[in-house]
């Protein structure tokens, strides 16, 4: 649906951006350095917008029949392996930003969930932001989209299941077993509450991540517009072994989301970077944030941490090295 979405509104972008360029004097037929990256910086502000704006209202209305509260209890029905899948399923429908780590580790904890299901939920979560799937299928097509998908929830699975077979729960923070939120009851919506807080959504999340969509796109367009193209290649293409090592050592320092960081991808592809190292990139600036692991230290010690950082970056890298080889 996203997809013939973009492509149905993509040539109006293009029609409405070659317009703008000719009123600001850039001849369409020169093709120059300049004028390449400032119509990428224009078109692909205006189409990930647009685009966002459409995805976010339809996703958070499906996503408002799976509150938290409704999250947890079906993780609290399943055992075993099928915990883990249900965990990244959910973490697909029910994304969260970094600021809601802390809480919702609290919360999933004290309500008895398995310490490696929650981890899986916690890594997945980020990582398939699926709004960002939907712009990844407008971008690059469904099979990338689908690999990306099954990569990001495969890494919080075997991440998951690694810190419950370790029996870590020593290295959680006392005071979070002892902890008492209390049960709340699901709000049951109508279908006009719904609407309304789709379209609230809307407005919050693109007044939220405007800023690091417009830098990301940003620094995509002086990489489109000035990269070198031969150099990339050389050093970041898809047949160097480290360039998926330093793609996420790269990554990890970042703070931005998923959306921001396809217009990044996106460039870097577009000059010769593999695409396994590009999304290599992309999953570790969403799933090992240093903000995410500055708050991650409230609720379980540096040693959980050290490990949840080394599985989850040995995943990724994984990933990067398979993408590079298959596509």
């Amino acid at each position: 649906m996203f997809q013939r979405f973009g492509h149905l509104v993509a040539p109006y972008v293009v029609r409405f951006v070659n317009w703008v360029l000719q009123l600001l004097g850039l001849n369409i037929q020169t093709g120059d350095t300049f004028y390449n990256a400032v119509h990428f910086f224009i078109y692909d502000s205006i189409k990930i917008i647009f685009l966002l704006s459409f995805m976010i209202f339809v996703i958070t209305y499906i996503r408002s029949y799976f509150p938290p509260e409704k999250v947890k209890a079906l993780l609290a029905k399943f055992r075993g392996i099928w915990a883990y899948v249900v965990a990244s399923v959910l973490g697909v429908v029910s994304p969260f930003c970094s600021c809601s780590t802390v809480p919702i580790f609290i919360g999933f904890v004290e309500g008895g969930i398995p310490l490696g299901v929650t981890f899986t939920f916690l890594v997945t979560s980020p990582i398939v932001n699926e709004i960002a799937l939907g712009y990844l299928f407008v971008t690059f097509g469904p099979k990338i989209a689908i690999l990306y998908t099954l990569a990001g929830m495969t890494i919080g699975i075997v991440t998951g299941l690694l810190i419950e077979k370790f029996n870590l729960h020593h290295l959680v923070e006392e005071y979070v077993y002892k902890m008492k939120m209390g049960e709340m009851e699901a709000e049951v919506m109508t279908r006009k509450q719904r609407l309304i807080y789709a379209k609230d959504s809307v407005v919050d999340i693109v007044k939220d991540i405007w800023i690091y969509v417009v830098i990301g796109i940003g620094i995509g367009a002086l990489i489109h517009g000035w990269a070198p193209e031969d150099l990339l290649t050389k050093y970041a293409g898809p047949n160097n072994p480290l360039a998926v090592f330093v793609g996420v050592l790269f990554g990890i320092p970042l703070y931005a989301n998923a959306v921001g960081t396809i217009p990044i991808a996106e460039a870097l592809i577009s000059k010769g970077v593999g695409v396994g190292t590009a999304l290599a990139f992309m999953m570790s600036v969403v799933a090992l944030s240093l903000p995410s692991i500055i708050l991650l230290k409230k609720v379980i010690k540096p040693k959980l941490i050290a490990i949840f950082v080394g599985i989850t970056g040995a995943g990724i890298v994984l990933v990067g090295f398979l993408f590079n080889w298959i596509l």
